[in-house]
């Protein structure tokens, strides 16, 4: 899944989840075949979780909890099984481990007028030095912009869209060196080595895994 905000957009990969706090509008896309569970949580029963949205490991204790909470009605902690299950599901939540799958969006105009050039074709082969002209920004402006908007130097961020973008393409079938060239990345052992460092596996055992969940 990609779920977008107005300050970014996060990818969500199988076993993972997205947290995503009340009243923030947000749009969710699939990639491929998805099948998703969705908790909702009162005020103020998970203090200590993020007040913006983040990826997060979901270990197969919390899978199994998840899976059960949906599968009854709504519940109340006045019913003692139903409290001790609530409980459980919160002190998991608040033990989760974020994933760096996140893609800030620069807010000023600048900027964003950069990111949106880069969104609309993620593997864009132009300089940073080509694309601020079309933009018609400075390249130093903008490297400086992307630093303290996004909290990501201009290149981390493009890495990350790639990546984003690539993770999109392999859900929806594509082979792995397809979906690393049509991201941007200059060889698909270049995108390999990306994917090993964000989640840990190549994206063949990772996708290969995933299909074997039901």
């Amino acid at each position: 899944m990609t779920v977008r905000t107005d300050v970014g957009a996060w990818v969500v990969p199988t076993h993972r989840a997205v947290w995503i706090p009340a009243t923030i509008p947000h749009t969710i896309t699939m990639s491929g075949t998805v099948a998703m569970r969705t908790l909702y949580l009162r005020p103020g029963m998970a203090t200590v979780l993020p007040r913006s949205c983040c990826v997060v490991n979901v270990l197969p204790l919390l899978r199994e909890l998840i899976l059960h909470a949906c599968a009854l009605p709504a519940l109340y902690r006045k019913i003692k099984r139903q409290r001790y299950l609530i409980d459980l599901i919160v002190d998991q939540l608040e033990s989760i481990q974020m994933v760096s799958l996140q893609l800030p969006n620069p807010s000023d105009s600048r900027a964003n007028k950069v990111a949106k050039m880069l969104l609309s074709n993620p593997g864009d082969q132009h300089t940073l030095r080509q694309i601020c002209k079309a933009a018609g920004a400075g390249k130093r402006t903008i490297e400086r912009l992307f630093q303290k908007e996004t909290g990501m130097t201009f290149g981390k961020w493009r890495q990350q869209l790639r990546l984003m973008q690539a993770m999109r393409l392999l859900a929806d079938g594509a082979k792995v060196t397809h979906a690393a060239l049509e991201a941007g990345y200059s060889t698909p052992s270049a995108f390999i080595s990306m994917f090993r460092r964000t989640l840990g596996t190549t994206p063949t055992l990772y996708f290969r895994a995933s299909s074997r969940i039901h």
